[in-house]
């Protein structure tokens, strides 16, 4: 089976990135490991890795809007991030609503037993599934 057409998708933070991909049928989300920033540049460059490595054809980044839908403060950043990510990587950026992906996230994982340590990390990896499932779910939808 073929890894062409799949996601990747970022849920950017000051310092991790939460990591999802798409199975090769554009249906599922499924958590990588959390990426420990580095700075911009060698970020890039590990997603630029994993993009090629994996068949990754659309990076799907949260856009971090008010609950206004206003932009934030970290909507300037994650836009700059986004544009320099494509144009490195040669790869499309689509922006995908992430406002309730960390609540859900912290919901989801409240009560689990995971360590506190571990507890941030696994909340940035489930809210790129989040935010990358309900992009899936949204274009499946639509066919």
């Amino acid at each position: 089976m073929s890894k062409a057409g799949r996601i990747l998708a970022l849920d950017l933070g000051k310092k991790r990135i939460g990591l999802a991909l798409s199975d090769e049928l554009g249906l599922t989300a499924q958590g990588l490991k959390t990426l420990d920033r580095e700075g911009r540049r060698a970020d890039i460059e590990t997603l630029r890795r994993m993009a090629v490595e994996s068949g990754v054809e659309l990076f799907l980044v949260g856009d971090p809007v008010q609950m206004s839908g206003a932009a934030s403060r970290q909507s300037e950043y994650t836009r700059e991030f986004a544009r320099e990510l494509e144009y490195k990587t040669g790869l499309p950026v689509k922006f995908w609503d992430e406002r309730w992906t960390s609540r859900e996230a912290e919901r989801t994982l409240r009560g689990s037993g995971i360590a506190h340590g571990e507890r941030k990390p696994a909340i940035d990896r489930l809210s790129a599934v989040i935010l990358l499932q309900s992009y899936l779910d949204s274009v499946e939808a639509q066919r």
